[in-house]
Protein backbone atom coordinates (compact mmCIF):
# COMPACT_ATOMS: atom_id res chain seq x y z
CA UNK A 1 0.00 0.00 0.00
CA UNK A 2 2.13 2.82 -1.19
CA UNK A 3 1.69 6.45 -0.98
CA UNK A 4 1.18 8.30 -4.30
CA UNK A 5 1.39 12.19 -5.00
CA UNK A 6 -2.55 13.48 -5.52
CA UNK A 7 -1.53 16.92 -6.38
CA UNK A 8 1.09 19.84 -5.04
CA UNK A 9 -0.63 22.73 -3.30
CA UNK A 10 1.40 26.26 -2.38
CA UNK A 11 -0.71 26.61 0.90
CA UNK A 12 -0.24 24.25 3.77
CA UNK A 13 -3.99 25.26 5.03
CA UNK A 14 -5.41 24.44 1.84
CA UNK A 15 -3.55 21.30 1.64
CA UNK A 16 -4.57 20.51 4.84
CA UNK A 17 -8.59 21.70 4.30
CA UNK A 18 -8.54 19.21 0.85
CA UNK A 19 -6.92 16.29 3.25
CA UNK A 20 -9.84 16.58 5.32
CA UNK A 21 -12.26 16.76 2.64
CA UNK A 22 -10.45 13.30 1.43
CA UNK A 23 -10.81 12.14 4.27
CA UNK A 24 -14.92 12.57 5.37
CA UNK A 25 -14.91 11.09 2.04
CA UNK A 26 -13.47 7.94 2.94
CA UNK A 27 -10.06 8.37 1.21
CA UNK A 28 -7.09 8.22 3.83
CA UNK A 29 -4.45 10.83 3.11
CA UNK A 30 -1.65 12.62 4.39
CA UNK A 31 -0.05 16.13 3.78
CA UNK A 32 4.10 15.88 2.86
CA UNK A 33 6.23 19.28 3.37
CA UNK A 34 3.74 20.84 5.32
CA UNK A 35 5.87 21.75 7.85
CA UNK A 36 8.49 23.36 4.96
CA UNK A 37 6.04 25.53 3.95
CA UNK A 38 6.24 27.73 6.97
CA UNK A 39 7.84 30.40 5.32
CA UNK A 40 4.94 31.72 3.29
CA UNK A 41 4.75 35.24 4.60
CA UNK A 42 8.31 35.18 3.32
CA UNK A 43 7.44 34.29 -0.07
CA UNK A 44 9.07 30.94 -0.20
CA UNK A 45 7.13 28.56 -2.54
CA UNK A 46 7.42 24.88 -1.29
CA UNK A 47 4.86 23.28 -2.27
CA UNK A 48 2.74 20.74 -0.15
CA UNK A 49 2.08 17.33 -1.14
CA UNK A 50 -1.10 15.65 -0.66
CA UNK A 51 -0.78 11.98 -0.48
CA UNK A 52 -2.82 9.17 -1.14
CA UNK A 53 -2.94 5.47 -0.83
CA UNK A 54 -2.47 4.00 -4.66
CA UNK A 55 -4.98 2.17 -4.77
CA UNK A 56 -7.58 4.92 -3.62
CA UNK A 57 -6.19 7.44 -6.58
CA UNK A 58 -8.25 6.88 -8.92
CA UNK A 59 -11.25 7.94 -6.32
CA UNK A 60 -9.32 10.56 -4.91
CA UNK A 61 -8.65 12.03 -8.37
CA UNK A 62 -12.69 11.78 -9.01
CA UNK A 63 -13.03 13.88 -5.79
CA UNK A 64 -10.62 16.28 -6.41
CA UNK A 65 -13.14 16.92 -10.22
CA UNK A 66 -16.11 17.07 -7.82
CA UNK A 67 -14.35 19.33 -5.16
CA UNK A 68 -12.96 21.62 -8.53
CA UNK A 69 -9.55 21.49 -7.20
CA UNK A 70 -6.64 21.83 -9.65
Amino acid sequence: MPLVELIRLPNGAEAELLRGRLESAGVHAVCFDAGMNIAESVGLMIPVRVMVLDEELAEARALLREFDVG
